[in-house]
């Protein structure tokens, strides 16, 4: 699938202009007081709904971009945090996208030759899935795309706050698999330290349940890391899971 157009997918996505700041306080899940290094103290715009249990501590270093829009209550969102042992991208739309571009460009093994790649898929009222992969030849898989920023122990774990919604979607999984149709859920870890992946049964028990059950009935799981810095974050390499 990749063109002339799209050799630049194979890099990743590229941040917008960073700005440097340090980390006062995240709160209301989605306000983040922040110093820059003017002395100013601005709010950001925090694009998680997760609880941030590994990535949110006062006084870390984190980088904001800015957003000149007068639409825009906020003008910044924070956009990365430097933990000690990785930054850490806490932007949630950033997977959908990074995966995406990363099939695209047949980055991803398990998923590539695929024609198309459709966004936002309604699959029953009320529910939509992700991704959609089309084939010519008529073959099909849908790939649901989560966020994994809580790493404990060198294990990536998701969810890091119980998500009725995340278990929902694992249902619709289950049943269109059950219809004949190929799924994948798809955990991209936005940092660089983790060495497995596992169901954070110990936040979310029901959810970890779920997912096994999942993976019995056919889903398929695949986990990817990232090489992240501060101009770019790229898919790079396959975490193994245990269930």
């Amino acid at each position: 699938m990749k063109k002339s157009g799209q050799l630049k997918k194979t890099q990743g996505i590229e941040w917008p202009v960073l700005i440097t700041g340090t980390l006062i306080k995240r709160y209301k899940r989605f306000l983040a007081d922040v110093r820059l290094g003017d002395g100013s103290l601005v709010t950001a715009h925090c694009p998680n709904s997760g609880a941030m249990k590994a990535c949110s501590s006062p006084g870390r270093p984190v980088y904001l971009s800015y957003h000149d829009n007068p639409k825009r209550k906020l003008k910044y969102t924070w956009e990365i945090i430097q933990m000690p042992d990785s930054l850490v991208g806490v932007n949630t739309l950033i997977p959908n996208k990074l995966v995406k571009h990363s099939i695209e460009a047949n980055r991803v093994s398990e998923l590539a030759n695929y024609d198309q790649v459709v966004s936002e898929i309604k699959v029953s009222p009320g529910a939509r899935l992700d991704l959609l992969l089309k084939k010519q030849t008529g073959e099909s898989c849908f790939v649901e795309v989560k966020n994994c920023t809580l790493v404990e122990d060198g294990a990536a774990c998701f969810p890091d706050a119980v998500t009725d919604r995340g278990r929902k979607h694992l249902l619709e999984l289950q049943r269109l698999v059950a219809e004949g149709n190929r799924c994948a859920m798809f955990y991209l870890i936005q940092r660089m330290d983790a060495k497995q992946f596992k169901p954070a049964d110990h936040i979310d028990p029901d959810y970890g349940r779920e997912l096994r059950k999942a993976h019995g009935h056919g889903v398929e799981i695949f986990v990817y890391d990232v090489i992240i810095d501060l101009k770019r974050i790229r898919l790079n390499q396959k975490v193994p899971f245990v269930l």
